[in-house]
């Protein structure tokens, strides 16, 4: 069995060696849960079966993590290969904040793939951070809403996501619908400013929704043509139009797209079309919206005649909001998180374990899982891998490429990385995996305050078997994927053996070996 894998793995190398490199498509949801996944929780009271259809097509992997439990830094991760931590960033940047984390000769996964002749494209959130100008030139980088009525819209911005890769960049600079910048970005300029300010009353008058999944939405300044409920329509529209133009003008020349929605982000604003669709209000709605976008992408792929060359890969940057993990459980029975302890901003599975699902017709097992444990840091490595880039050591310095995991060269009893780093919300706030045990290096959830949820919140605190006097927390997830029973004082040689190995990653810079040809 394992020659017969060998010999499948060198054929579609030798194949893919000698024909065009497959097209890349990547839909990134934000904040969407492993629970809010038909295909992964049988208890989601969302039908998800567009979802559900490619993993059917394709692989589902069971153990996969965000880099990060929050927005900004997973996105930074998924695009270079490295840890946010390494650059000292843990949190979220608004309005206009920043600057690009990513430095100007840093190479990414679009700029690697634009050296192998893609053309690339990014349609939705960038939030990795852009600088604007005020009048005199001076650069912009501070959060909130007076940073935002400072912008010469004349000026460009200098950091934008054109000048990190992408040929092509039609979004928002942070959050869509919840920053202080409610603007779309075309290339590096907003062609159209913001006139007014999203107050109460103007809310009113557009007509926004008020619910409980509304609140997430800042009272910044918005431009006349940015139409809050139907951003992700116009996000979409942009993608679809791409791939029928890349089909008319470029059919042999590979793509790297990638889609990056609002959906499922607060506040829950689904388009009119989808509003009472999920029968699990409103953020329901949104989830199916997010589906429909999704069908919406792989019918374009499927008219154009592109889809049998492309690889999809569809994740989360991050676990479920706990706004609306709190609301959706009580209203609807309907736990984003499922079956997981914690969500977004956590160092527990439920901040930062995401659906992943990958598609490769004709390469890829249908209806296959995988155990692997892999992060979306991954991502640029196995992209290389399949397009045949070396990674010089100064480049992804957190990747590792699982490109046999998805060819069945190499099965779930070979672990392609021995150790799997992540970063939760609270600076210092980091953990390590090796296999089943898990080593949080801090206390409690590293991200959200539960004490502040009343009896709603204890459910995630007051653990019979916890342990909270412990500095620190071990988990073993073949036994406890609740994480519920700390073992830091039943296995000390575990607890330091990992907290070792943490510190030295961390001090050595990078967790992929470096490359013994380069210094």
């Amino acid at each position: 069995m394992k020659q017969n894998a060998t010999l499948l793995f060198l054929f579609l190398t030798t194949f893919l060696s000698a024909s065009k490199n497959p097209n890349i498509l990547f839909i990134l949801a934000d904040d969407l849960g492993y629970g809010d996944v038909a295909c992964y929780s049988t208890d989601s009271k969302v039908a998800t079966p567009n979802l559900d259809k490619l993993a059917k097509a394709g692989m589902r992997f069971l153990d996969a993590h965000s880099p990060s439990t929050v927005c900004t830094p997973s996105r930074y991760s998924l695009l270079t290969g490295q840890f946010a931590f390494r650059t000292g960033v843990y949190g979220v940047f608004t309005g206009v904040g920043g600057p690009n984390m990513i430095r100007e000769n840093q190479l990414t996964l679009p700029q690697l793939l634009k050296e192998k002749d893609y053309q690339t494209a990014l349609f939705g959130k960038w939030h990795i951070g852009m600088t604007f100008y005020d009048e005199g030139g001076r650069a912009i980088n501070e959060k909130g809403l007076e940073p935002v009525k400072q912008i010469d819209y004349s000026r460009p911005a200098s950091d934008a996501p054109i000048h990190r890769g992408f040929d092509d960049f039609f979004g928002t600079v942070c959050c869509p619908t919840t920053d202080w910048l409610y603007a779309f970005v075309d290339g590096d300029r907003i062609p159209v400013p913001p006139t007014k300010q999203l107050d109460q009353a103007l809310k009113s008058e557009i007509g926004l929704p008020n619910h409980p999944y509304s609140k997430d939405c800042r009272e910044g300044l918005i431009a006349p043509d940015f139409d809050m409920e139907n951003v992700d329509l116009i996000f979409l529209d942009k993608s679809k139009s791409f791939l029928r133009n890349h089909s008319a003008k470029n059919p042999n020349r590979p793509f790297f797209l990638l889609h990056a929605t609002q959906a499922v982000h607060l506040p829950s604003f689904a388009a009119d079309q989808f509003k009472g669709k999920s029968g699990a209000g409103p953020h329901g709605d949104f989830i199916f919206q997010f589906d429909w976008m999704v069908g919406e992408i792989l019918r374009t792929l499927e008219e154009t005649g592109l889809v049998e060359n492309t690889i999809i890969m569809i994740a989360s940057d991050n676990g479920p909001e706990l706004p609306t993990v709190k609301a959706m459980s009580m209203d609807h029975d309907h736990n984003g998180s499922h079956p997981w302890r914690g969500m977004k901003r956590d160092s527990w599975e439920g901040g930062h374990r995401v659906p992943f699902i990958v598609s490769w017709p004709g390469i890829i097992k249908p209806g296959s899982t995988s155990k692997q444990i892999v992060s979306l840091t991954d991502v640029m490595a196995t992209v290389a891998d399949l397009v045949g880039y070396e990674l010089p050591n100064n480049s992804a310095e957190d990747s590792f490429s699982f490109l046999k995991v998805l060819t069945g060269e190499q099965p779930d009893s070979l672990a392609f990385k021995e150790y799997s780093l992540q970063q939760a919300r609270r600076d210092n706030a980091k953990s390590i995996r090796k296999g089943k045990w898990k080593y949080l290096d801090h206390k409690g959830s590293g991200g959200n305050d539960y004490t502040r949820h009343g009896q709603w919140g204890a459910q995630y605190v007051d653990l019979p078997n916890n342990t909270v006097d412990a500095p620190a927390q071990l988990y073993n997830l073949d036994v406890d994927p609740g994480e519920t029973n700390n073992l830091y004082y039943k296995h000390p040689e575990i607890v330091q053996h990992l907290r070792e190995k943490l510190a030295e990653l961390i001090e050595n810079g990078r967790s992929r070996p470096k490359l013994s040809h380069e210094e």
